[in-house]
């Protein structure tokens, strides 16, 4: 084992080449060196722990006396320190060995000259952090210029004008698999140097402010180039809906990229840059800091948006805007998985769920438009009411959704403790609602009919609108057959009410001069009922031909039969129509539109 005096010798002799290697000119300090040794230098002298700890002191103190001049002569310095290699790596060895001294002055608990040398040492440690301070802002500012890219949002130019610094701004993409190399392996390099000194002298919290502050401007500068406009809260709810549309177009694209390609890259970048350290609260903490204002911006946004009116027509961006931050949320919890970032997550699920409440309470409120919807509105001649195409065609597009609409009507009832209803239950209500609408609607006709056509008219478009599709799934076979039969229904109520009168006239039991009344009765009848429902409306032109032939199999046959005893008898029988000439009258009936 070693003796004390050779352990002192060779401490000296790496002192002797730490200040040949930082200042040769400094013989002086060397002489000095050697001489804070003394008789301990001596392999044989007597190394009393009094005298060697006295030297060490001497020495420490002379080793800080040579690092003040030599870091002072940087810190003074105008130039960036990091615009030479050799400056900056001779500095970076000048820190290590200032914080070296620090250590071994720590632990010299209770020397008085040892406390002495520490507080010199503090001064010129805080000196160096404001340095290395600004030496990181330069190392950040000197990135090179904006990767050439494609740009299919934006057409603003890369260059923003005069400013202190050129932020490198991540052009967008619609590959989300891709990473961006916002920063040089160099830069990387030298700021992660940095931050390892900055971090050790207890600047971390100083460090993690400047590396977010810049991050940051990189993110604003990218988000701004997918042309979302930073809308506040009030600004949302004074938009026009309209805009919002495209607002949330453009939310959803933005927001993939955010999540799926700046921030992961973000992270990959904050884990380099503070790699080495010895906790990981710096790296978490910057993180944090540089995605916190995207974050809060983008769901500012959502949560604006899920406060916002309950008007039935803002159902589907709601939705999509529900549906898209569902999927991006598996990625934040990943990203967001820290406790510093864990508020972030948080603000994410917590707007989720309000937009799932804002989707029922939305999808709710269509029940209070057919309330609404005055009873006394009936459709000219009998056609398909607005009321209904809405309806029919809203609940079509919602079931497009079927499975995130499934999701909320389940979870926002049990959260909030209200009645739900499944979605199948829900949407039978809704249809039962705009039933009972129309049957309000039909008592505004005066003919019995034209009461039976509206309601066949309307009940074939919701049956055909829930055909092979989502809704008719959700509805079942069942409700389709019950349905089915209540048209039948309509369809035999409308042909007995307007056609069984008139063929009844043509019965043929009864006397001659009988025969011949009723056929007058029954030409005029008949001219009557056809120029009155020829103006009647069937949009449906398989119905229309049903109704048609309907007619036509109980018109003919009697028609038939009853001129064929009129012209067996003798007389006068007053025959208007030809069977063919009453079936092309038939064939004229109903329009295909009210226009």
């Amino acid at each position: 084992m070693a003796e004390a005096g050779d352990e002192n010798l060779y401490a000296a002799a790496r002192d002797i080449a730490r200040a040949l290697g930082k200042d040769p000119s400094a013989a002086g300090d060397i002489l000095q060196i050697l001489s804070g040794y003394g008789a301990s230098g001596n392999r044989g002298g007597d190394s009393r722990p009094t005298a060697s700890r006295g030297g060490s002191n001497l020495n420490l103190d002379r080793s800080l006396n040579s690092l003040e001049r030599q870091i002072s002569g940087y810190i003074v310095e105008d130039a960036p320190i990091w615009s030479d290699p050799v400056d900056s790596r001779t500095f970076l060895d000048a820190v290590d060995e200032l914080l070296a001294i620090a250590g071994d002055l720590r632990s010299m608990a209770g020397d008085k000259s040892a406390a002495v040398c520490m507080s010199r040492a503090d001064v010129l440690i805080q000196q160096v952090m404001f340095r290395l301070q600004e030496e990181f802002e330069y190392v950040m500012d000197r990135s090179p210029e904006s990767f050439d890219s494609d740009d299919e949002f934006a057409g603003e130019e890369d260059n923003y004008g005069d400013q202190s610094h050129q932020v490198i701004v991540a052009h967008p993409v619609t590959d989300y698999k891709i990473v961006i190399e916002a920063l040089p392996s160099s830069t990387v390099g030298d700021l992660n140097a940095i931050a390892l000194r900055m971090v050790a002298g207890g600047f971390g919290k100083e460090c993690s402010r400047v590396y977010s502050s810049r991050r940051r401007e990189f993110l604003e500068e990218s988000l701004s180039r997918l042309h979302l406009r930073g809308l506040t809260m009030e600004e949302v709810q004074d938009t026009p809906w309209q805009e919002l549309e495209d607002e949330i177009d453009r939310w959803i694209k933005a927001a993939a990229m955010v999540f799926r390609v700046f921030f992961p890259s973000e992270r990959l970048l904050c884990d380099r840059v503070f790699s080495d350290l010895p906790v990981s609260s710096v790296t978490d903490l910057s993180f944090m800091e540089v995605c916190r204002g995207t974050t809060t911006q983008l769901l500012n946004f959502a949560d604006a948006i899920a406060l916002g009116s309950r008007l039935p027509e803002r159902l589907f961006k709601v939705m999509d805007l529900y549906e898209a931050i569902q999927d991006l949320i598996p990625k934040m919890e990943m990203l967001f998985s820290n406790k510093y970032c864990s508020p972030l997550r948080h603000e994410a699920v917590a707007i989720h769920k309000r937009l799932g409440e804002a989707v029922r309470g939305i999808f709710m409120e269509l029940e209070n438009l057919i309330r609404r919807d005055p009873p006394k509105t009936a459709f000219p001649g009998g056609g398909i009411h607005p009321i209904t195409r809405y309806v029919m065609n809203y609940l079509r597009a919602a079931c497009k959704s079927r499975q995130s609409l499934e999701q909320i009507l389940d979870q926002t009832g049990n959260e909030t403790g209200s009645d739900t209803r499944p979605l199948s239950v829900q949407i039978r209500w809704v249809l039962e609602l705009l039933e009972s609408n129309l049957d309000g609607k039909k008592r505004t006709y005066r003919d019995p009919s034209l009461c039976f056509l509206f309601m066949l008219n309307n009940g074939k478009y919701i049956l055909d609108k829930a055909s092979d599709n989502e809704l008719g799934s959700i509805l079942g076979d069942d409700w389709n057959v019950k349905h089915a039969a209540k048209l039948r229904q309509y369809h035999s109520n409308y042909r007995r009410s307007s056609w069984n009168q008139v063929v009844g006239l043509l019965r043929t039991d009864a006397p001659y001069h009988t025969l011949i009344e009723n056929l007058r009765l029954f030409n005029a009848r008949f001219r009557e009922v056809c120029v009155m429902q020829s103006q009647w409306v069937v949009t449906d032109g398989e119905l229309r031909e049903e109704l048609r032939s309907s007619i036509a199999k109980i018109v003919s046959p009697a028609y038939s039969d009853f001129i064929g005893i009129l012209k067996a008898s003798p007389g006068t029988n007053g025959i208007v129509y030809t069977v063919d000439i009453l079936e092309m009258k038939i064939n004229e009936l109903f329009k295909e539109s009210s226009s």
